[in-house]
């Protein structure tokens, strides 16, 4: 069996009370189904910018990505012998310019502002039904499909979707984890979190994390946005350098009942040690680009 992991982004677009939907055609992920515009995200490519491009491409519409609204991840296996993990991103959109949007483009056959009520008598992917906040159907058996075959895996090209949280305690503590020798950014103060496994759920992914991390069991308050991170010769345990494309989203957490942050997982890992910092002591460390990000926005 291969595994294999994609990143695909979608927008949620009103109009009034009619939201923008897709139907894709033979070619496309889900043939005859309908969904939320967008698809895969390219090699090094922004998830917001990725969404705005799938956007235009299906339906000829400018748009701009506004808040990340949701992520949700799910497995599709194939004939093919191949697992297909698949992080969901949806992003709430608006609309800059261009024609009301009535006909498809590429994969898409179908393009339609709908109702909730309309859309509801219609066959929906379960991820569009969720976000609409109808009832969610699986699809029949052989229902989806990959939209393109499955090429073998570049050499030298890495994929990386993690899952981070800004996690502070009840005094408003902030747990940040220092990553190890080997590993690239070695020596800098991050946030818990990591890559998720496949099949997993992005914030249970996060929560093991906690765990291993810092030894901490928290809950997810927030979701706070999305970071990519594209670095083409990134050097890390692997040996040479890798063209590494690192999608991240980031949660708020709160640990309720803090205790001293331990590292549990197994020697060799990428986290070196964990602490407790006021806010006005983890802005004087060095930090990772993520960590400065989450810190200085929560500072706001």
């Amino acid at each position: 069996m291969g595994f294999l992991r994609r990143v695909g982004v979608y927008g949620v677009l009103w109009d009034g009370d009619r939201v923008l939907v897709v139907r894709d055609g033979v070619g496309g992920e889900f043939p005859g189904v309908w969904r939320l515009p967008g698809g895969a995200v390219a090699h090094a490519e922004h998830p917001e910018r990725a969404v705005v491009r799938a956007v235009a491409e299906q339906t000829g519409l400018t748009v701009a990505a506004g808040r990340l609204r949701a992520v949700v991840a799910d497995v599709t296996s194939y004939p093919e012998d191949v697992s297909l993990h698949t992080d969901r991103l949806f992003f709430e959109l608006t609309q800059r310019d261009g024609p009301a949007a009535e006909a498809g483009g590429g994969l898409v056959d179908r393009v339609a502002w709908l109702t909730v009520a309309e859309a509801a008598g219609l066959s929906l992917t379960p991820f569009t039904a969720e976000m609409l906040g109808l009832p969610v159907t699986p699809l029949p058996p052989g229902s989806h499909r990959p939209g393109q075959s499955f090429p073998p895996p570049h050499p030298d090209r890495r994929l990386r979707f993690g899952a981070y949280g800004l996690v502070t305690d009840p005094t408003g503590r902030i747990l940040l984890t220092q990553i190890a020798d080997g590993y690239p950014g070695a020596g800098l103060w991050h946030l818990p979190g990591g890559g998720t496994d496949h099949g997993e759920q992005p914030t249970t992914g996060l929560l093991r994390e906690l765990v291993e991390e810092g030894g901490q069991l928290g809950r997810v308050v927030e979701l706070l946005g999305v970071d990519n991170l594209h670095n083409p010769a990134a050097l890390g345990p692997e040996g040479r350098p890798l063209d590494w494309h690192g999608v991240r989203v980031i949660y708020r957490v709160l640990v309720d009942v803090p205790t001293d942050a331990v590292v549990t997982e197994s020697a060799g890992g990428s986290t070196a040690r964990a602490g407790w910092f006021t806010r006005a002591g983890a802005v004087d460390l060095p930090l990772s680009d993520i960590a400065a990000l989450a810190i200085g926005q929560s500072g706001r």
